[in-house]
């Protein structure tokens, strides 16, 4: 069976391709073809230019919490200029996060994962108050195929579909305390980005999160201490009878019931230890393949991300307005289920346009004008004329994305 992608505003398919694509359209003639090809460069140079502007900008915010860096500060930042600056870095990351297309996931939504677990997964139990700030950002609601091979399939190899999101964003800081050991960072904002992360095991990402042993595993220890306990007395039920009706503790009975329960104990200890272990094993090789960057890693891979879904938005929106709206134009929720039907037929791919978003990003362009709730797209070559404008303007960057985090002004 294959995958669904419901991806939400997320479109999930590659900017030259798409080109391509709509350049095939038999609605184009064919001397119309290499100028829409030329307006899509123009485009994705204007938001690369753009972003990459705030890029700079959200790395230097970054640069005194990223725990990977090695530079040595050398203006003190007093604590109350650190705190405004924390609190402007986590609305901007919230910002960018928006631009590429994640959701936040709400504490509501968080709390029903924690209490399951895939048979990929582990249960685990997590304390947030360890955390001075935790944030979940997700992409991508689908499912995916795996394999399962358990009783309950009479350990025959059966397909199953699990719910993940395609991506995860973590933004953690820690608080300090013993909750994390004395080792825990609390100076710091980590990021981790991850990949095919199933919706029940969100919590194995958290850091001191405690492994909760399945009941099965808790029968194993607890059963065998209690069988092998239940076999000394036994054994030695006689001596352990006789030192009742008369105490004696040089017995024998009474030290091998004590050498027996200590061992026995030993034993469950140590069994529970490896169980937790091997549970600990178990996560570290389920996140080595779905981890996919880290901290100041997941801002150029996010502004990456957001450049390529802000120039795909605005190439649909304005193929379907000047192609197929006519004369009278498309009003905004005309335009996006234009988008999105297409999207579903030729892609595959469920598309949930933001209300409102791929006609204002037209107008930031100067790609479409507006008239009462109706737009229209210009003429290919006024296009062109317009890609050039904003290409080479000085004030492009704001002119493209619009408001940004309130937190610039601060700054």
């Amino acid at each position: 069976m294959p995958a669904r992608k419901d991806c939400s505003h997320f479109i999930p398919v590659l900017t030259p391709e798409l080109v391509e694509v709509l350049c095939a359209d038999r609605q184009l003639a064919d001397e119309e073809r290499a100028p829409l090809r030329e307006l899509a460069r123009l485009v994705h140079q204007g938001y690369h230019r753009a972003l990459h502007r705030r890029l700079v900008e959200l790395k230097n915010a970054y640069a005194p919490f990223d725990p990977d860096s090695d530079a040595v500060a050398l203006l003190p930042v007093p604590a109350q200029e650190r705190q405004h600056r924390l609190n402007g870095l986590l609305s901007d990351l919230t910002w960018l996060l928006n631009r590429a297309d994640f959701r936040h996931l709400s504490r509501e939504e968080i709390e029903p994962m924690l209490a399951s677990a895939t048979d990929w997964g582990i249960r685990m139990q997590v304390d947030f108050s360890a955390f001075e700030h935790c944030a979940i950002f997700v992409r991508g609601d689908s499912y995916q195929t795996r394999v399962l091979r358990s009783w309950r399939t009479w350990f025959r190899q059966a397909e199953v579909e699990v719910p993940i999101f395609r991506r995860l964003v973590l933004i953690l800081k820690l608080r300090a305390g013993p909750k994390l050991g004395p080792g825990a960072d609390a100076d710091h904002v980590y990021l981790k980005l991850f990949k095919d992360i199933p919706r029940a095991d969100v919590d194995m990402l958290l850091p001191g999160a405690k492994v909760r042993l399945k009941l099965i595993d808790r029968g194993k220890i607890g059963v065998g201490f209690l069988s092998g306990l239940g076999t000394v007395a036994w054994r030695k039920l006689d001596e352990l009878l006789k030192f009742v009706h008369s105490f004696d503790p040089t017995s024998t009975g009474l030290w091998g019931l004590t050498a027996g329960a200590l061992g026995y104990g030993y034993k469950s200890y140590y069994d529970y230890r490896s169980t937790q272990q091997a549970y600990h094993l178990n996560l570290t090789q389920s996140l080595y393949f779905q981890n996919l960057d880290s901290n100041a890693g997941v801002l150029t891979r996010l502004f990456d991300e957001a450049e390529e879904q802000e120039t795909r938005t605005a190439l649909l929106a304005y193929f379907f307005l000047w192609r197929y709206a006519g004369p009278e134009g498309f009003t905004a929720e005309e335009l996006e289920a234009a988008m999105e039907v297409y999207l579903d037929r030729y892609a595959g791919v469920t598309l949930l346009c933001e209300p409102g978003d791929p006609a204002a990003k037209l107008l930031r362009l100067g790609l479409a004008r507006r008239e009462a709730d109706r737009y229209r797209a210009l003429p290919l070559p006024e296009a062109l004329q317009a890609a050039r404008a904003f290409r080479y303007a000085e004030s492009a960057g704001e002119d493209l994305l619009g408001q940004a985090a309130q937190s610039r002004a601060g700054r």
